[in-house]
Parts: structure tokens; C-alpha cells; sequence
């Protein structure tokens, strides 16, 4: 009986963070062109990027407050491998949010150094 409670408590545990409030951010819809975007598209480019950079930290800071919520709900029925399943899940969903972030500003820094040395030989 034991047993079957704990696989009950990590299912529960576990299929909180699928209907969690804590929603994976949208990035931006669309980077510039730096080859032909104007000073003004480069600029809401970057504004996107900030806004992005916003959402995914509060998105990473929500999952690990969910995590500690899911852990303190657990309390002692709470075994350490599944501890330990629900820290590496959510270090999963934390890593991939990052990459996915530095993937984006990379793209859009690309963009700017290709526009600075598109509008730099104009000068």
C-alpha cells in the first residue's frame, strides 16, 4: 500500500509542472534582417530580445519556485530518487529555456554586426 501511495504522490508530483502557471514564453516572432532591416526594425529587434530575456528568467525563476513548492508538498513521503527525478526535470526545462534564450540573442547578434557593417560603410 505503501508503495502504490508513493507512486501516486510522484505521478501527482511529477504531472504537476504540465498544468503548472508557469507557461514557456513564446520567442520573438521575428529577428531582423541585418543585410536589410532599418535602424528602426534593429531596434524593435532588440526590444524583442529584451522582452524575451524578461520572460524566460521569470519563466526559470517560476519553475524553480514550483519545484521547492512540489519538494515542501512532498515533505517526508517523498523518497530522495524521486527528489532527485523531479530536480533533474526541472534542470532539464531550466537548461533548455537558456539555450533557447542564448540561441536567440546570438541570432539577433549576428543580425546587429551584420547591419553595423552594412550602415558603416555608408558613412
Amino acid at each position: 500500500m505503501k508503495t502504490l501511495f508513493a507512486m501516486a504522490l510522484t505521478a501527482a508530483l511529477m504531472a504537476a509542472p504540465v498544468h503548472a502557471d508557469c507557461p514557456y514564453p513564446p520567442a520573438p516572432d521575428k529577428l531582423p534582417d541585418g543585410a536589410s532591416a532599418t535602424m528602426d526594425e534593429m531596434v524593435a529587434g532588440q526590444k524583442a530580445v529584451k522582452a524575451y530575456d524578461k520572460a524566460i528568467n521569470d519563466y526559470v525563476t517560476c519553475i524553480d519556485h514550483e519545484l521547492d513548492e512540489a519538494i515542501k508538498k512532498g515533505g517526508d513521503q517523498l523518497k530522495p530518487q524521486q527528489k532527485d527525478g523531479m530536480q533533474k526535470l526541472e534542470m532539464q526545462k531550466h537548461n533548455a529555456a537558456i539555450d533557447q534564450l542564448q540561441s536567440i540573442a546570438d541570432r539577433f547578434n549576428e543580425q546587429v554586426k551584420v547591419f553595423k557593417a552594412r550602415t558603416d560603410k555608408k558613412s
